[in-house]
C-alpha cells in the first residue's frame, strides 16, 4: 500500500475516534443538571427580654417567667429591655409586679411591671390615686362577672328622710377595679361558684371622701358594669353635695312602687 493512502487512512481513523470523544463528552453533559444556591443574609438579632408565660396584673415575675429572646434589630424599639444594655436584667427583675397584663412572648417593658420592693397593691397604683374598698355581693356586683381592671358605675340606693321613698344616684361613673377578693361558694346542687365579697376601686382622693360618705348614707352600694369601650373616657368627678356634708338633695331618681319615676318634691340637682 503506497504511503499516500496509509497517511489518508491513519487520518481517518482519528478523526473518528475523535468524533467518538466529543459525541460520548456531548451525551452526558446532557444529564448533569446545574444547581443555583441562593444566598439569604439574615438580619442581625439582639436578644430582649421576653415573658415565658402568660403574666396577669399583681403576678411576681421568677425565673421561670422570663427569658432572652433573640429580636431582629431593625424592631427592637424603645422601651424594650435588651440584653446588650441590660445584662442582668432578668436577675434584676425578680419579684417585680405585673401591672399590666403580658402574654406569652412580648417583650417586657417598663411601664408593665412595677419595683419589686413596692407591695403588690401599691405597686398598681398610678400616681395620686387611692385604692378604697367596698362591700359587694352577686346581686350588688353584676351578678359575680366584675373582675380586677373592669369599669363600673357606684350607684347608691337610700331612703329619703322626709317621703321614706327609696332614692338613686350615681355616685361615680366609669372607675376602675382594683382587686376583687375571690371566695368559693358551695351551690344547693353540689356546683362550686367563685364569689367576691369586697371591691377595691381605683379612685382620686375627691371621690375618696366621695365614697365614704355615700357607705355611710346608702341602704346599699351597686356595681355597675360598663362597657369595655368605655375604658378611655375616665371620669374624675364626684358630687358636691358628698364634699360639702349637704344632706343630699340633689337626687336624680326616685324608686317607687317598683318603678323609677321623678320626685317632685326634691329639687333637682342643677
Amino acid at each position: 500500500m503506497r504511503p499516500a493512502r496509509l497517511l489518508i487512512l491513519g487520518v481517518a481513523v482519528i478523526a473518528a475516534g475523535l468524533a467518538g470523544v466529543l459525541a460520548m463528552t456531548l451525551a452526558g453533559r446532557g444529564s448533569v443538571v446545574t444547581q443555583v444556591k441562593s444566598v439569604v443574609q439574615k438580619e442581625p438579632t439582639l436578644n430582649v427580654l421576653v415573658s415565658n408565660a402568660n403574666l396577669p396584673v399583681g403576678a411576681r415575675l421568677d425565673d421561670k417567667a422570663l427569658r432572652w429572646m433573640p429580636w431582629p434589630q431593625g424592631g427592637v424599639t424603645q422601651g424594650f429591655i435588651t440584653e446588650t444594655d441590660k445584662p442582668d436584667a432578668l436577675k434584676d427583675m425578680l419579684g417585680a409586679v405585673v401591672r399590666l397584663p403580658i402574654f406569652e412572648g412580648e417583650p417586657i417593658r417598663a411601664e408593665k411591671v412595677a419595683d419589686s420592693s413596692s407591695r403588690i397593691l401599691s405597686s398598681l397604683l398610678p400616681s395620686g390615686k387611692r385604692a378604697v374598698a367596698t362591700e359587694i355581693s352577686v346581686a350588688t356586683g353584676a351578678g359575680g362577672f366584675i373582675l380586677p381592671n373592669d369599669r363600673v358605675d357606684v350607684i347608691m340606693v337610700r331612703k329619703a328622710d322626709e317621703t321614706k321613698k327609696y332614692l338613686t344616684e350615681t355616685v361615680l361613673s366609669n372607675v376602675r377595679v382594683l382587686a376583687i377578693d375571690q371566695q368559693i361558694q358551695e351551690k344547693d346542687d353540689g356546683s362550686k361558684a367563685v364569689v367576691g365579697t369586697t371591691a377595691t376601686l381605683e379612685l382620686t382622693p375627691d371621690q375618696t371622701k366621695a365614697l365614704a360618705v355615700a357607705q355611710q348614707m346608702a341602704d346599699r352600694l351597686s356595681l355597675a358594669l360598663r362597657s369595655v369601650a368605655d375604658a378611655q373616657e375616665q371620669d374624675t368627678s364626684a358630687p358636691d353635695y358628698l364634699l360639702s356634708g349637704d344632706n343630699g338633695s340633689a337626687i336624680v331618681q326616685v324608686i317607687k312602687s317598683g318603678a323609677i319615676v321623678t320626685d317632685s318634691n326634691a329639687p333637682k340637682a342643677e
